[in-house]
């Protein structure tokens, strides 16, 4: 039986994805768990159970969870993307309406009035002309990543009458025909900064995306209106609150809340409201689940950070999975250690995911225990499974 630790409040339509009869799910983090789901807990001080095969964050960043620690011990590290997109886009094409409309600061000024209904009436009447915005019709929009929430945002703003400028230099091929043909995707990012009303980001955080957020608010035009859903240290807290008091940012427009943007002027600032919906949280467990269980039971890898995705039908009856490093000659010693063995491998995947790489082997018998042995003996080899069909 597979045991299955939470470390946060797990939709429970998520967990009811895991039959009692195969899993344990439990909350107690001293437990010696084969998997952990997790939403926002931050895992980095945390000592991961000896058992631990897999790690599972219902949502897509996983910046609160040690990568480089579970790659080390061959433990996969899965999120969902995707499974967020909606709920995030949607609060987003808010976010572009309430900046633009001053919704925000004209609902919190109307709050303070005072009086009869007909005094209020009259002061609300004489005081709106505070709060005149614009329409966000025919205005341009500049998307900085277009993942699976970059893509949804630039198509829903362009269908309500936005021009839309995409960024990304690594948009693939699927990710390109989820966009609206309307929407113009550009190689330049200066380019996009000069032209763009209104920048929305949907990038990781990475140095190399943090440079260029960087870059961006150096380039923008004066009075753009910056969206961050992304990741909040992917902005510079000091340019922006230089952007915001010399007005070349009219608004700034973030989920996430620190000390410092809680300061500044002009900002709109929500408490990591994304992907909290009823909906988003659901599924995100049931996906978060589902890969887990694939995994566990299958040794199947999908939507993981830091192996490659490797998923193959079952074509023996036991099955060895080995998440190793992506040196050469590994598959040569790999096979050299079954045929002298004298095991038939029936299929075999190989793939690799930067520094790191997995590889899948079945066969229909395992008569020499020592083969498991030898494979751990391998240089390089961090984890192997055998698991039975």
């Amino acid at each position: 039986m597979y045991q299955i630790m939470t470390l946060n409040k797990i939709a429970q339509c998520g967990l009811d994805q895991f039959r009692a009869d195969h899993y344990q799910v439990t909350d107690n983090v001293e437990a010696n768990a084969d998997a952990v789901l997790v939403r926002s807990y931050k895992m980095h001080d945390m000592a991961l159970p000896e058992n631990l095969k897999a790690i599972a964050r219902a949502g897509a960043g996983v910046n609160n969870i040690p990568i480089d620690q579970c790659s080390e011990r061959g433990i996969v590290v899965f999120n969902t993307p995707g499974a967020n997109a909606n709920a995030v886009k949607e609060l987003i094409i808010a976010s572009l309406i309430s900046c633009s409309r001053n919704v925000v600061a004209a609902a919190n000024w109307t709050h303070t009035l005072e009086g009869s209904a007909d005094e209020i009436s009259k002061a609300a009447e004489k005081g709106k002309g505070m709060f005149v915005g614009h329409e966000i019709s025919g205005k341009t929009l500049g998307v900085i990543g277009l993942g699976a929430i970059g893509a949804m945002v630039a198509n829903a703003a362009h269908d309500l009458g936005m021009n839309v400028i995409g960024f990304d230099p690594f948009l693939s091929v699927y990710g390109a025909l989820r966009l609206s043909r309307a929407v113009k995707v550009t190689e330049d990012i200066k380019k996009l900064c000069e032209e763009a009303d209104y920048i929305t980001l949907h990038v990781p955080y990475l140095e190399e995306s943090k440079k260029t957020v960087d870059e961006v608010l150096k380039n923008v035009k004066d009075g753009v209106r910056i969206l961050n859903f992304s990741r909040g240290e992917l902005v510079d807290d000091e340019i922006m609150k230089n952007a915001l008091e010399i007005g070349k940012v009219a608004c700034y427009v973030t989920d996430f809340a620190n000390p410092a943007v809680l300061k500044m002027k002009n900002t709109i600032v929500t408490p990591h409201l994304g992907a909290s919906t009823e909906e988003s949280e659901d599924n995100c467990a049931k996906m978060a689940a589902k890969q887990l269980m694939d995994y566990l039971e299958n040794g199947n890898i999908v939507n993981s950070v830091n192996f490659p995705e490797c998923h193959i039908p079952w074509e023996g009856s036991i099955r060895i999975t080995i998440a190793h490093k992506n040196v050469p000659n590994m598959l040569s010693q790999f096979s050299s250690i079954f045929s002298g063995a004298g095991v038939n491998i029936e299929n075999m995947l190989n793939k690799s995911k930067k520094d790191y790489a997995y590889t899948m082997i079945d066969i229909n018998e395992l008569a020499d225990e020592s083969i498991l042995e030898k494979l751990h003996s391998i240089d390089g080899v961090l984890k192997i499974r055998v698991l039975k069909k």
